[in-house]
Formats: structure tokens, sequence, C-alpha cells
């Protein structure tokens, strides 16, 4: 089934601004204006919003995205200024210079910020589950997982106590063929990683992570599905990362062959299957929403290039209770 027009358009839009605020991140990356490592979702924009438009922010739904996941955050209400400033360490960015790319979080909006120990977000929604569980509020959580991450005991832990509780947890499972450089048939005896839903009990599926309907689909069916009792969902979205594990990862273990094959499965030309099926989107639609993405991200540059630096005075506050996450950020004039 078509999705309706609302939906491919807003689909659209994400990926949209989320590959434009990418590909301007590594404009600023390569003029030495980004501080520390930048990772793209290249190829993987499609999964990432598609999953996460599945989920209700207005009724306090929450995501855990890993850090190519940038998409779900804009879908949860993220601004391009914030994530800007934050990959340049800026004094006015979410985390004020502590921390860099999208390692913030906004329980208002629905997301919480990635960490680097991969596995681990898997219990920390299962626990802002059952606490919501506690608190009368129906509301579903999505974490997102790599298939290195889903080698890892807190993975196993974090969905076997999900499933043993029935909590509304919706995880999917990024299978993008490498676990950074080693192969996903390096680290895991399965075909199917999606199988691992078997030893816990809780519902599996695989889906063809290039094509965001299908992956919106899939997540929606899992959301319906936990708010409804049917506790743990874990989605498989088959899918390749385009480029290395970050910019300063040249690939070279990944053969050339495999990249250009999987570059012609790019997440926007099936949507445009998808779009011309609808048959009520035209092409002066998609450019409006394509020079939408290009000004929110020129408009968020120019803002973030204009924000002051982290006050080297403040570097030791906001470790203890005393008000300095409560006070506004440093402007400079």
């Amino acid at each position: 089934m078509t999705p309706d027009r609302k939906v491919l358009l807003d689909l659209y839009y994400y990926m949209r601004l989320t590959r434009t605020l990418e590909e301007r991140l590594v404009a600023l990356f390569r003029q030495s204006r980004v501080i520390g490592g930048l990772y793209r979702s290249l190829g993987q924009e499609g999964e990432a919003v598609g999953a996460a438009y599945a989920l209700d922010f207005k009724n306090g739904d929450l995501v855990a995205p890993l850090i190519r996941n940038l998409g779900s955050m804009l879908v949860a209400g993220a601004k391009p200024v914030e994530i800007i400033r934050q990959y340049m360490g800026k004094g006015d960015s979410p985390s004020r210079g502590r921390d860099l790319n999208i390692h913030f979080a906004d329980l208002e909006r629905g997301f919480i910020g990635p960490i680097s120990p991969l596995g681990d977000m898997i219990p920390v929604m299962a626990g802002a589950l059952l606490a919501a569980r506690m608190q009368n509020r129906p509301i579903v959580a999505m974490a997102f997982i790599g298939d290195g991450g889903a080698s890892t005991g807190a993975f196993a832990e974090g969905m076997n106590f999900a499933t043993v509780q029935k909590l509304p947890l919706v995880v999917i499972l990024e299978n993008n063929g490498y676990a950074y450089s080693t192969p996903t048939r390096q680290q895991s005896a399965l075909l199917r990683l999606a199988d691992k839903a078997i030893g816990f009990g809780c519902h599996g599926e695989t889906v063809d992570g290039n094509d965001p309907v299908a992956v919106h689909e899939a997540a929606r069916r899992a959301v319906s599905r936990g708010r409804e009792g049917g506790g743990v969902s874990l989605i498989e979205v088959v899918t390749f990362r385009i480029k290395g594990h970050a910019e300063h990862d040249n690939q070279s273990y990944v053969p050339k062959e495999e990249i250009s094959r999987w570059a012609a499965k790019d997440p926007f030309v099936s949507l445009m299957s998808h779009i011309e099926a609808n048959g009520r989107i035209s092409l002066q639609d998609l450019e409006e929403l394509d020079q939408r993405a290009k000004t929110e991200v020129d408009q968020a540059t120019d803002e973030a290039e204009a924000s002051p630096m982290p006050e080297g005075s403040e570097a030791e506050l906001g470790t203890f209770n005393d008000g300095f996450w409560e006070r506004a950020p440093v402007t400079r004039q």
C-alpha cells in the first residue's frame, strides 16, 4: 500500500534535511571547523527517518539514536543549528562545548543522546519504559543498535529484561555489513539477525533498510504492537554504510564493487518510486522541500559560525548541582 501524501512528503523532507546538513558538516570538517570526528549516515538516512517517524513525540515517545541516526533526532525536533554548534564545540551548543557530534539529549522533545559503549542504550530504554509504566505514562521507546552492538552483553541483557517485562520497546537493528571494519559474517553466525528475537521470545522481522517506506511501515506496526501490550519488537534493517566509520576512515577494508552496488540502492531512489506511485506529488513539491532544507541549513550555519566558543572559566562548572545548566549560555557580542 502506498502511504498518503503527507507521510511521503515528510519522509522526503527529513531525509533531504539530513543529507543536506551532513554535507554541510563535511564541508566544515574539511575546513577544520568541526572538532573531533564526523560520522555520516550516507545511504542510511531513510531507515533512521522512516523508523523514528512512526513514533508519537508529542505524547512522550522516546528515541535513542546512534551516531549515524541524525535523521531520527531531526524527526524528534532537534534543530540544524544545534547540531552544527554541537559539532563545532560552541559555547551555546546543547552541551556547551563539553561533548561533540549528537551527544546530547532533550527528554521534552523525546531524544536521548547516544553513548559510545554500544548496546547499553537497550537496558537504558528498558529502564525508561519501566519508569514510565510505574508513572502510568503510556509511551513507546525506540532504540537503534548496529550489527556489532547486537553482539554485546548489554544488548542481550536489555532485550531479555524488556521482553520479560513486556515493555513497549522497538529495537532497530542496523545490519550495514560492517562493525567498524569487521564484516558481519565474522562476528555473528546468523544469516538473519532478526532471528536473535527467537532467543528472547519477542517479535522479529527483517526489512529492506534502503526502502524508507518499508522501514516506516514495519516500525509503525511495531509501535502499535507495543502500545497494545505486545511487548518488544526487533526490526533488522538491511542497509549499507556508504562512507567509512567516520570521515577519517578511508574504508579500505570494503571492496569498491560492494560500495558501488549499494550506492545504486540509494534510499532516495526507493522513496521516489513510492512518490511516483502516489501520483499526487509534483516535481515542484520536491524542489520546494529541497530549497527549504538548504535555507534552514544555510541559516543554521551562519548562526553557528557566529556563536562563541566556551569560556575557559566555566570549564569546571556543571559537574555538581551548582545551577550552571539553568543559566543562559555564554553569548559574546
